[in-house]
């Protein structure tokens, strides 16, 4: 039902899982969290979509999993690059085309629906709506030393999750129950990133491109808790869309689990996908 793909974006060759549902079924293009790779959170989301009727694309971006690109490095625009490069292909077998993002990627969905009209719709699973304005609202100098510290070490590398404490990209344990155990195991996912990529995650404002959806729909699902994407800013971002707009609390423990836990994740694909049909239905 899936096959491996490849494309391009600025000469970098992207690697995706393409799973038609049908002859002009609408698509959904994924990308999730920070390093992550399409076996993983998008993988998982994308089969249940697929079995909902989307046909899907689920791909690692620029630097990781099986991608081309500089290894192990966040590249905010590279990434929204990619995403276009990846409406583009999805383009060949639909002209119903909407982005969903879970964790980072929610975030990256919200900013890549702003600047490419061909995206009918959008949808943010357990998001991450960066906005270094509020990121630096309580402490603006404590903002710039950290960016300013990250830029100073940007080429070198720290692991991406580590236990006990340990310094990582992204610390403490739930991250680590993760990635860094048999739950997210993946063949391609490398536990390591660049302080580069801390820089880009710090200065992304992805809540600055809620405004710009215009009449796009967006769908935002998020847990009541949690500790690593802000509910605040989840609310935020719905706020500040002017389309239509839903928004859906899950009553979750922990960020991670609307990646793998259930009844979550599945109750967040079938509302993602009750949104997307009804705003799909029709030709462009």
């Amino acid at each position: 039902m899936s096959k491996q793909v490849t494309f391009t974006a600025d000469g970098i060759t992207l690697a995706g899982n393409l799973s038609v549902a049908a002859d002009g079924a609408p698509g959904v293009v994924l990308t999730g969290p920070f390093t992550g790779v399409k076996e993983q959170v998008v993988g998982t989301y994308a089969a249940l979509l697929r079995e909902r009727g989307f046909t899907t694309l689920a791909f690692d971006h620029r630097g990781f999993g099986e991608s081309g690109g500089r290894r192990a490095h966040e590249d905010s625009q590279g990434k929204l690059s990619d995403l276009r490069a990846a409406v583009s292909l999805l383009g060949e077998h639909t002209d119903r085309v909407a982005v969903v993002g879970v964790c980072l990627g929610g975030g990256y969905a919200v900013r890549a629906a702003a600047t490419d009209p061909r995206i009918r719709a959008v949808v943010g699973i357990a998001g991450a709506y960066n906005s270094p304005a509020r990121f630096s609202a309580g402490n603006p100098e404590g903002y710039r030393a950290a960016i300013r510290s990250f830029i100073d070490r940007y080429d070198e590398e720290l692991p991406a999750v580590a236990p006990d404490g340990g310094t990582a990209a992204m610390g403490g344990d739930e991250p680590y129950a993760y990635y860094g155990t048999a739950r997210g195991a993946a063949e391609h996912w490398e536990n390591r990133v660049t302080y580069g990529s801390l820089h880009s995650l710090m200065t992304l404002d992805a809540l600055g491109a809620a405004p710009l959806l215009g009449a796009v729909p967006l769908l935002i699902v998020h847990g009541r808790v949690d500790a690593y994407c802000s509910p605040e800013l989840a609310g935020a971002a719905y706020d500040a869309a002017p389309g239509p707009k839903e928004l859906i609390w899950l009553d979750a423990a922990e960020h991670i689990d609307l990646y793998d836990v259930e009844p979550h994740v599945t109750r967040a694909a079938e509302v993602a996908a009750a949104f997307l049909h009804r705003h799909l239905s029709s030709p462009a």
